[in-house]
């Protein structure tokens, strides 16, 4: 992160109230972005800096040798990398981009963090510790099998430290046409500051909503959050400029932590966040990891979420649908299993006509299934299974699965458990999950969901407009 605007300042605090989801976009299954394979991230950029005079600096073989390992692994997992070069003062610097080949490429959802570090030391928090949580959170979704509805993309920004020069670099050199396709830029950096807060950024009302879907999501986490204006601190500053929605989290550089705040977060009042910013000592050493941890699964949450968000304004397509029957308005035909769940009953709403299959919303100890048998033809070069799902409950635990239902493929005498969803991803509306079924080209397999419910207190799985598309 670069120097505050304000001397001795370090940043603009807003109120630190709490905010409602801004329902910007569509609940999603919260992965558990693994905070022991960041380490391993953060011990190599270490290890680099540490090899290569101690920095990561622009222009110096440590920050090459970190674009370099950032890229081997991006590759690694599937991902058509970039390495993008530029011109600084300092010498060549490099952006990395990084982009999942699956999704509508019209629609762009971006995360990033700047790769660099400052001349006098390795900068693991700043920002080695960003760019470990988007390296991770990127190999963890090509790691999850889903179909995303739209284009991810990640970029790792070379010579941030020397006036956000990587990002403005990239922004500056696409075409308007493909600025227009990024439809939100997600900036994390420093993330895990040994004394350490939860800031999100507060300063682009384009991004208000993806802002207080981070927010909600540490508010279910029971972590408190202040709002920040970042300014022109660090990279989202360039894609602010030119009207596209952006938001990040923070957990703090050269500022001070109040008394309150260290009421709220814990950690030593009357000190900075990180007394190592743009020092030496920002080294491995340097790292709260309970910060770290919370901050990466922040990160998972959201491109989970918005990498199924609907900015199409439509339905999902249908015309390719393989399933028979897919919204239940004819009844029951074409479906096997405990049938008397597909109803038109007005006490849940269908997603769209007036039928749907409510697994479910018992309060007893129960179990439901339904299924339908498919074939997907053995030319298809990839499958993708969606559904829409409505999911309330009377289970009032925020942190224990107590009912579930599981989405399933029978092929043969093998079940699998394509994902499963419980009381825990209750949602006041319609979410979309689109899970990927490519493995089972050339079968005839059965679609299945199955309902379980313990003894007491109710939740209902309301499901609607199943599709299974082969292209």
């Amino acid at each position: 992160m670069r120097k505050s605007l304000v001397p001795g300042l370090g940043v603009v605090l807003a109120a630190g109230a709490l905010f409602a989801t801004g329902n910007s976009a569509e609940a999603a299954d919260s992965p558990d972005i693994s905070v022991t394979n960041t380490k391993a991230h953060l011990d190599k950029l270490q290890s680099i800096a540490t090899s290569n005079g101690g920095d990561r600096y622009t222009g110096r073989a440590g920050y090459k040798a970190s674009a370099d390992y950032v890229k081997a692994k991006l590759d690694a997992a599937g991902y058509t990398t970039t390495l993008q070069s530029f011109s600084t003062s300092a010498g060549t610097s490099y952006n990395v981009i990084a982009e999942w080949p699956h999704g509508d490429a019209n629609h762009v959802v971006m995360a990033g963090s700047h790769l660099d570090s400052v001349s006098s030391g390795p900068g693991i928090n700043d920002n080695g510790s960003g760019s470990a949580g988007v390296l991770e959170t990127a190999l963890a979704y090509a790691a999850s099998g889903q179909t995303p509805k739209n284009r991810l993309r990640f970029g790792f920004w070379g010579a941030e430290e020397l006036g956000l020069l990587g990002s403005k670099y990239y922004v500056n050199n696409l075409p308007a046409a493909e600025r227009d396709k990024v439809e939100l830029y997600l900036n994390f950096d420093m993330i895990a500051s040994p004394n350490p807060g939860y800031f999100v950024y507060d300063d682009n009302p384009a991004g208000n909503g993806a802002r207080d879907d981070l927010v909600a999501y540490f508010t279910g986490k029971s972590v408190q959050t202040e709002f920040i204006d970042v300014q022109g601190r660090s990279d989202h500053a360039a894609f602010r400029s030119l009207g596209i929605p952006t938001a990040g989290t923070f957990s703090g550089a050269e500022g001070t932590k109040t008394s309150a705040q260290a009421t709220k977060w814990g950690g030593t009042a009357g000190s900075a966040f990180d007394p190592c910013y743009h020092r030496s000592c920002d080294t491995i050493n340097n790292l709260d990891l309970t910060s770290l941890d919370r901050q990466i699964d922040a990160i998972g949450h959201m491109i989970w979420m918005y990498a199924q968000k609907d900015y199409t304004g439509g339905p999902p397509p249908t015309g390719d649908n393989l399933l028979q029957n897919p919204g239940f308005e004819s009844g029951t035909a074409n479906w096997t299993g405990n049938t008397g769940v597909i109803t038109n009953s007005t006490s849940r709403p269908a997603h769209t006509g007036s039928y749907k299959a409510w697994l479910q919303g018992n309060g007893r100890s129960s179990t439901e299934n339904l299924g339908q048998s498919v074939a997907i033809p053995g030319t298809a070069t990839a499958a993708s299974l969606s559904l829409w799902i409505r999911i309330d409950t009377a289970e009032t635990t925020g942190s224990t699965v107590y009912d579930t239902v599981k989405v399933q493929i029978v092929d043969g005498p093998t079940t699998t458990t394509l994902a499963t969803y419980s009381n825990l991803n209750k949602s006041t509306s319609y979410v979309q999950k689109t899970l990927d079924v490519t493995q089972y080209k050339g079968k005839t397999v059965t679609v299945k969901f199955v309902g379980q419910e313990d003894s007491s207190l109710q939740t209902s799985f309301v499901i609607d407009d199943v599709a299974l598309t082969a292209g």
